[in-house]
């Protein structure tokens, strides 16, 4: 897949062509017309936003259903929502044209989610040091050993993917809805209240993935790429993923080897690959190791026909659970 590259002059064409078609900004009161225009990233952004907002809001998502938000490319008429709005809700690092297009346009005027939450890393290699060390007075070295000699390719960095803990999930409501409350005091109540709904709401479906899980007899969930390490942090899970932060980077050989020697000598009966990439590298691996494939949503984005059909952030995480209860012996 292809994701998209900054550099200023084009996106500084962009805006002036954009500005042909954009609107006036009006008063210098964001909520003097009654209703506050916030440009989000994706869809966890667009949909804690709406949820906090409410009727207050008029929320655009610049990634349009079945989209990988990943590969978002900006039109004129995105720069021209960028600079018009009121407020940008994004995630600095996850789609690097738009972190330029907020600086540009909107840098006293956007929340970067990441500055709600505590985040972690991902370190593709430690699962596997640790697969090792357990295994280091073995009489016969595994595939992997014999091919890489311990070697491992680096895919390192800060997971982003914080909505996939609804606790930390939670806490970007809160920060979305103080933020709309520094625009539109008027509504501050209105904000908070609708911020600590979503945040109950939450903490119920944390509690049900907790007991959801609690009878699992397997802890370990391996992945097509490495998105799903803030859920595998909240419960006690081992990720394992096959690519890493980013669902574009392919694997060597190397890492196949390893994925798949973990999957054999860990039992473990399902590799996940995401709705909105291929599962070709998940299948391959499946195939190879005699475990099944099966889709784990890490949220990035919704498809067209779930959008037609009403689904939202819960619907699909209690799928999520429903799926990670199959994989992991606690259905």
């Amino acid at each position: 897949m292809r994701r998209s590259r900054f550099i200023l002059a084009p996106i500084a064409g962009l805006a002036a062509a954009a500005a042909l078609t954009a609107c006036g900004s009006g008063s210098d009161d964001p909520a003097a017309d009654g209703e506050i225009s916030v440009v989000t990233a994706f869809y966890p952004l667009a949909f804690a936003t709406e949820r906090v907002g409410g009727d207050h809001v008029s929320v655009t998502n610049l990634t349009p259903a079945g989209q990988e938000p990943h590969d978002l490319e900006l039109a004129p008429s995105d720069i021209a929502a960028i600079e018009e709005a009121d407020y940008v809700v994004y995630l600095k690092g996850f789609i690097p044209e738009l972190d330029a297009a907020v600086e540009e346009y909107a840098a006293d005027k956007s929340l970067d989610v990441l500055t709600a939450v505590d985040t972690i890393g991902y370190d593709s290699t430690q699962v596997f040091e640790d697969d090792h060390a357990e295994e280091e007075h073995s009489e016969e070295p595994t595939e992997a050993e014999e091919e890489g000699e311990h070697e491992h390719e680096e895919l390192e960095g800060t997971d982003p993917h914080v909505w996939l803990d609804p606790m930390r999930y939670g806490q970007i409501g809160t920060a979305i809805g103080e933020g709309l409350a520094g625009l539109d005091d008027a509504n501050k109540a209105d904000y908070t209240a609708n911020a600590e709904a979503l945040a109950a709401d939450l903490t119920d479906l944390d509690a049900e993935f907790t007991d959801g899980l609690a009878a699992r007899t397997s802890d370990a969930i391996v992945t097509s790429h490495a998105a799903f390490g803030y859920l595998a942090d909240r419960y006690g899970l081992t990720q394992v993923a096959i690519s890493g932060l980013s669902p574009d980077q392919e694997p060597d050989s190397q890492r196949m080897a390893e994925v798949a020697h973990y999957v054999e000598e860990n039992g473990v009966t399902m590799i996940f690959f995401e709705t909105l990439v291929s599962p070709d590298i998940a299948d391959t691996l499946a195939a190879e190791t005699g475990a099944q494939s099966a889709v784990l949503n890490p949220l990035e984005g919704l498809t067209q026909e779930q959008t037609d059909a009403g689904a939202d952030y819960f619907t699909v995480m209690r799928e999520n659970l429903a799926t990670l209860q199959t994989a992991l012996g606690a259905a």
